[in-house]
């Protein structure tokens, strides 16, 4: 009863009554009409500032006592209840001087009222926790009541007489039934990746919250905590030590929805935004200020743009999310950049996580149960890349490595949006709305064109089809490309030297002006800053509306598209819908409320060079989806199914049910098929397990 006769101050509890019953009784009431089920009156710091600035300064100083003494003062104030109201006194919207990011945490700030944001990386279980705990005396069976004020349980010293009790030393039993208990779970946050320096470890702090404030909070939510912060001393063993850990007691959660809030965007910016959006070389500019020191890759920087600002997510009646955010696969020879452009982007886009399929372990790209210290030997939940790139954008490396688990994870993630996990007894649905820019290496070394995609990456065709863009970027030798690349690395590089010796070397003989002259060519014409706020004023105000002249065009092009082949599948309406999520980023970036002709022709234009590229029947010179969606195109389809009628049919006339390899290509060249696709088309079907060689050079039909 110690801590309650330190913090109770009756002339404070009067502060705060005063201040309620004048400020909040409406808010109060309201809270009563929904009680228990609402348990929490939310009262706005700089309401509290603008009436009684003492008892502000009061809250953020000496919290512990305000915030009780407040709690005091609600149980005083009369309204119209059936029960007698306990409710939670919290404070949001704290002042930007008492918000505080994680690594900046000193020991001046124990003790104190702060305001952290990040996002939830872990989170245990709801559990009961202990607050009031009735133990029964072994010699004279009282019930003593001791209120309960740290994480190690406190028991009676003696049977106290003041409650009944003999007043002799003796053993208490606790008993459950009698005691209080309150919700309680524990929350890691994680500093905001894109708060960080380059190469900076994100740090960590372990958050308490109960009663009403659990089980709202998921892996991956981005939120700000306002609370007491304060220390929790560390143990070895029985041993206590003088190093203490940093923790928080939660007294308000804030969510953070929207990844473009924390980007401060001032009227001159606006101004300039504005005046931008009017510029008729708007896209090329856009597009040379992406990752200006690479080379070339127009179409690839031109997709990039796009999916920065991204289409519009929509929410149906049924209760259907139709995803707004553009997927794009870069597949390529080595020394292409892809990397570079990965790495770029993570930096540009804010809320963006840079990760490896090959490096991405414990939590990985999705999500893990993990039994560690911070559950106290529990499993708990940790977010992985997708799920913290929540809002923004996953930059995937190597992704044709990742392991098997988050591969199944991925088609979720890449569709729905979200990742089940049901591991080690938890069963939760995290959110993972992101955009997903990938990168990932042939199999055989180099792309091979003539090759379907599927074979040249470790990929499913079901998880490639998932993509928006598909661009095979190839390195292939030609003078006139190949001396404006190398001119353009070259002056890259001496631009950079020149930069290191007149900043280094006091005497340089080289001047500002040349450094600058070299220094040009890769100059972006929207530097980073001013992009960023760009595409975070886009997200934030533009939310554009299909004029009739481009569904009409969309419309036209996607029927027309798939009339003119009767044959093969030229379009599923997975692509259509990429059709519509690119217009619309079109329409983003000219701050346009509408999305005109141009915008579903520019779609178009990309999309039709993502197909020539990926999506091209090499036979019939036609375009099929069938060689992304299935790994295998109509007309291989087609020669494999007469195939295996004819080895079908050979086997039910031979003897002993094979059907030789001769007969089959004599068979098939009847069929008009040629002897060399025949073989391939064999040597597929046996690879696929649906024919076997019980002899050499004789086949059967696998019968499951």
């Amino acid at each position: 009863m110690t801590l309650v006769r330190l913090l109770k101050d009756e002339s404070l509890v009067a502060q705060w009554q005063k201040f309620l019953e004048e400020h909040y009784k409406s808010e109060i009431e309201t809270v009563a009409l929904e009680y228990p089920n609402k348990r929490s009156l939310y009262v706005d710091y700089w309401d509290i500032d603008e009436i009684d600035p003492k008892l502000a300064e009061l809250l953020l100083n000496q919290p512990y006592k305000a915030v009780y003494n407040a709690e005091e003062a609600l149980k005083n104030i009369d309204v119209a209840s059936e029960s007698k109201l306990i409710l939670h006194f919290r404070i949001k919207n704290l002042p930007d001087t008492n918000r505080i990011i994680i690594r900046n945490i000193r020991a001046n700030h124990l003790g104190k009222f702060m305001a952290i944001d990040g996002l939830v990386k872990k989170r245990t279980e709801v559990r009961p926790k202990l607050t009031v705990g009735a133990f029964q005396c072994s010699k004279c069976g009282a019930i003593i009541r001791i209120e309960q004020e740290e994480d190690i349980l406190k028991e009676p010293s003696e049977c106290y007489e003041d409650q009944g009790g003999c007043g002799r030393l003796s053993s208490f039993k606790l008993l459950p039934t009698l005691s209080q208990f309150i919700d309680s779970q524990k929350i890691e946050i994680q500093e905001n990746p894109e708060g960080l320096r380059g190469g900076a470890q994100p740090e960590r702090i372990s958050v308490f919250l109960e009663d009403d404030l659990v089980g709202e909070i998921a892996p991956g939510d981005r939120v700000i905590v306002n609370g007491i912060l304060h220390s929790m001393q560390r143990r070895r063993g029985t041993f206590r030590l003088t190093s203490f850990d940093k923790t928080m007691d939660a007294n308000c959660i804030e969510s953070q929805e929207l990844a473009f809030e924390e980007v401060d965007i001032t009227p001159e910016d606006e101004k300039q935004i504005l005046k931008t959006s009017k510029d008729p070389d708007l896209y090329n500019k856009m597009k040379k200020s992406i990752a200006p020191t690479i080379y070339g890759m127009d179409i690839e920087k031109e997709a990039l743009v796009l999916q920065l600002f991204g289409g519009l997510a929509k929410n149906m009646p049924d209760g259907t999310r139709m995803r707004g955010d553009i997927h794009t696969l870069f597949v390529g020879d080595p020394g292409t950049a892809k990397s570079q452009l990965l790495v770029y982007l993570s930096k540009l886009a804010p809320r963006s996580i840079y990760a490896s399929g090959k490096a991405s372990s414990a939590a990985g790209l999705t999500a893990a149960a993990v039994r560690d210290e911070f559950g106290e030997g529990q499993w708990t939940l940790e977010a992985g890349a997708l799920v913290l790139a929540d809002m923004g954008i996953a930059c995937i490396d190597e992704i044709d490595k990742m392991e098997e688990s988050d591969r199944s994870s991925m088609h979720q993630a890449m569709e729905q949006q979200e990742i089940s996990v049901a591991k080690a007894g938890i069963n939760a649905t995290l959110k993972s709305r992101c955009s997903i820019l990938a990168a990932a290496n042939p199999k055989l070394g180099r792309f091979d064109e003539f090759l379907p995609i599927h074979e040249q990456i470790n990929m499913p065709p079901a998880l490639l089809s998932r993509f928006d863009l598909i661009f095979s970027i190839l390195d292939k030798p030609n003078r006139e490309r190949d001396t404006d690349l190398a001119s353009h690395i070259l002056r890259t590089h001496k631009g950079g030297e020149l930069t290191e010796q007149i900043m280094r070397v006091k005497k340089s003989k080289h001047k500002k002006k040349e450094q600058e002259e070299f220094m040009k060519i890769v100059e972006p014409i929207y530097n980073p800053e001013f992009l960023r706020k760009y595409i975070a004023y886009s997200k934030r105000k533009i939310f554009p509306v299909m004029t009739d002249e481009a569904l009409e065009i969309l419309k036209n092009y996607y029927v027309d598209f798939r009339s003119s082949s009767e044959e093969s599948v030229t379009f599923t309406p997975r692509q259509l819908e990429a059709f519509v999520r690119l217009s619309e980023a079109s329409a983003k970036i000219r701050l346009s409320q509408e999305v005109t002709v141009n915008d579903a022709k520019r779609a178009i234009y990309i999309i039709d060079q993502y197909l020539r590229r990926v999506g091209m029947d090499r036979e019939t010179g036609r375009f099929d989806i069938d060689i992304i969606a299935t790994g295998i195109s109509h007309s291989q389809h087609d020669r494999m199914r007469t195939l295996m009628d004819i080895i079908q049919r050979l086997g039910n006339e031979s003897k002993d049910g094979n059907a030789t390899r001769g007969d089959i290509l004599q068979e098939a060249e009847i069929e008009g098929l040629e002897s060399s696709k025949v073989e391939e088309a064999l040597d597929r079907l046996k690879r696929q397990g649906q024919i076997y060689e019980p002899v050499h050079g004789k086949y059967k039909i696998t019968e499951y």
